[in-house]
């Protein structure tokens, strides 16, 4: 939870890094490991430790204030940065180093007395500790700069991915709306046609009968977000508002047979599935005979899976592997297309015909459970 918090905050997570290693080399690194390289140390040598520390946590400061001016620019001039901010942070931090150390821990005597005993070497032995002293802190500074720029640019890469699966969400749900709303018009206009030709066949009763139950069926198509999954419980309620639609046209012509399974009218599916396939089978099948039809809905769950069936008994149409050549409706596209976008392919569509005449939609999807 402590962890998951820090990722969240980003200022945080920069402090706890910071403070925690600098005080971690101190303590370990440079501390420990000397206690344990050298029998004794120098009296206030923990003390020494601890403030050299805070002025290398003080200089590395400055170091993210550099690399954050120069963030955005050029990658020559973020290199030359690189190197001549750790450059002058090393010489910075060694020179405050040896200024404190002589000042106040090494006492004046022991090191004249040191000199006299090293004699000419005293001054070579001086000038490689100094040098020596010099790369090590630079090398620490190079560190601590290369652990900045590894976590900014985590950062930035773990931000461009947030962005990325955003678009891609964004771009995933207007498709899906898309393709839910188109369906909508192409009702619309289907029923907007069979009240027009009600009133003027001065079929008044018919008419209003058919704005009523399509007003209910707009209702709930309004009230259901496309990108909420129902119940196929739910589904069949919305289904039948509109077949109640279709039966102020067809009347008896219009038979419905349901085949649905307990178990499975719990199941998940996505909203208004069903009514474009339903509307295609009463166009292009039961509307086609004179003596009407009747229109099939099945389902079922199988190993894991919902097993949806719609058939009609119409004349049928001739298919190409499953397809139906040269088609130009919405209704079985968009619904194959919303498939594939909610489903990718843990789903099957499939056409066949019925026998001995008709045309049977077999759909298998997940089976989600409410």
């Amino acid at each position: 939870m402590i962890v998951r918090s820090l990722l969240k905050n980003q200022t945080r997570l920069f402090w706890v890094l910071h403070l925690g290693g600098w005080f971690a080399w101190g303590v370990i690194v440079k501390y420990a490991f000397t206690r344990a390289l050298f029998d004794d140390t120098a009296p206030g040598y923990f003390m020494y430790v601890m403030v050299i520390t805070v002025i290398g946590i003080v200089l590395s400061l400055g170091l993210r204030m550099v690399y954050r001016y120069l963030w955005n620019r050029r990658a020559w001039v973020q290199a030359f940065g690189f190197l001549g901010g750790c450059g002058t942070a090393g010489y910075l931090w060694l020179a405050s180093r040896s200024f404190i150390y002589s000042r106040w821990f090494a006492s004046h005597k022991d090191m004249e007395a040191w000199n006299e005993k090293m004699g000419s070497a005293a001054e070579l032995y001086q000038k490689v500790s100094y040098m020596d002293t010099f790369l090590s802190s630079c090398t620490i500074m190079v560190a601590w700069s290369v652990l900045y720029f590894a976590i900014k640019y985590y950062q930035v890469f773990q931000e461009v991915q947030k962005s990325a699966l955003r678009s891609a969400s964004m771009a995933h749900e207007a498709q899906l709306k898309m393709l839910r709303y188109q369906l909508n018009p192409h009702f619309l206009f289907n029923t907007l046609n069979a009240i027009s030709t009600l009133v003027l066949e001065q079929e008044t009763e018919l008419a209003n009968r058919m704005v009523t139950k399509l007003s209910s069926f707009l209702r709930f198509s309004l009230d259901n977000d496309p990108m909420q999954k129902i119940t196929l419980e739910q589904e069949l309620a919305a289904l039948k508002l509109y077949l109640d639609i279709e039966k102020v046209r067809f009347e008896e012509r219009l038979s419905l047979e349901l085949d649905i399974a307990d178990e499975s009218r719990e199941a998940l599916i996505p909203s208004l599935l069903l009514q474009p396939l339903v509307e295609n089978a009463i166009k292009y099948g039961i509307a086609q005979s004179v003596q009407g039809g009747r229109l099939r809905i099945a389902a079922r769950v199988f190993a894991g899976e919902l097993l949806l069936e719609i058939s009609d008994d119409g004349p049928g149409v001739e298919l190409v592997d499953g397809q139906i050549p040269d088609a130009s409706g919405v209704g079985l596209r968009n619904t194959r297309e919303r498939l594939v976008e909610l489903y990718g392919h843990q789903h099957s569509f499939h056409l066949s015909k019925t026998e001995p005449h008709g045309l049977t939609v077999n759909i298998r999807i997940p089976f989600e459970a409410n």
